[in-house]
């Protein structure tokens, strides 16, 4: 299927590895053009070299840096026609065990740092008429994680801005989605079972695919999400997680 994103300019987010670099690739491989942004300098231009990328660094909690990253894609790129958020999930533990600064922190990264892009890419794009926003979320705003209550809370409330946000843009040819993954291959997921062993014989066990996802099946989905033919696709939020979320 031909995507339409040849010569798209695509920003995206926490790049460096796992769920963003894939997807990045994934764009590179359809033609855009691609800026891919991390706080490492080492794994951004690493990551970049591979893909055939813009790399720039920047931490997604730093809200003040956003007019200067989205104006280096702007001078290296041109204005950026597709935005993907992801951003990394804070750790697990004791639900009652987290301070207001840990609670205030994950707010600050989970949800004012995707909305900071937001703000600033959406009026360029209205006004040109085509805009795709796709924000990384996870499954647990369908079914919340053990041990996982401030990724569960502040994803959650992410999403109901990014619905509300959705329908008021919808007439101008911008759409907003997320992607929700369940247990993809990912350094995040691995470390939290205790090894890439523990992690498969899991899914092996619970997961109804059988399996881990990979990072591609992922991508592939929020390359869609980004594509030209995805233009009536608004406002939703897209499992990928083999069938292990049991809601409706």
């Amino acid at each position: 299927m031909e995507l339409g994103l040849s010569g798209r300019v695509a920003l995206v987010m926490g790049a460096s590895k796992g769920i963003g670099r894939g997807i990045a690739a994934a764009l590179a491989a359809e033609g855009a053009k691609v800026a891919v942004s991390s706080r490492s300098r080492e794994g951004i231009d690493a990551a970049a070299s591979e893909i055939g990328a813009l790399p720039l660094v920047h931490d997604s909690a730093d809200l003040d840096a956003v007019p200067a990253l989205l104006e280096e894609v702007e001078r290296g790129l041109g204005p950026v026609d597709i935005a993907v958020t992801n951003t990394g999930g804070p750790p697990a533990g004791d639900p009652l065990g987290f301070d207001r600064e840990q609670w205030s922190a994950a707010y600050r990264n989970l949800v004012l740092g995707p909305m900071a892009i937001v703000e600033r890419v959406v009026p360029g794009m209205r006004e040109r008429g085509f805009g795709r926003i796709v924000s990384v979320s996870s499954s647990a705003v369908r079914e919340p994680i053990p041990g996982l209550i401030l990724s569960n809370s502040h994803r959650a409330a992410l999403l109901g801005a990014l619905k509300t946000l959705a329908r008021e843009v919808a007439r101008d040819g911008v759409t907003v989605n997320s992607v929700l993954p369940g247990r993809i291959a990912t350094d995040r997921i691995l470390e939290m079972a205790g090894s890439r062993e523990a992690a498969e014989r899991a899914a092996a066990e619970q997961v109804p695919a059988g399996r881990l996802g990979t990072v591609e099946e992922l991508a592939a989905v929020a390359a869609f999400l980004c594509s030209e033919q995805a233009s009536y696709v608004t406002g939703t939020a897209v499992l990928v997680d083999g069938g292990l979320t049991q809601s409706v």
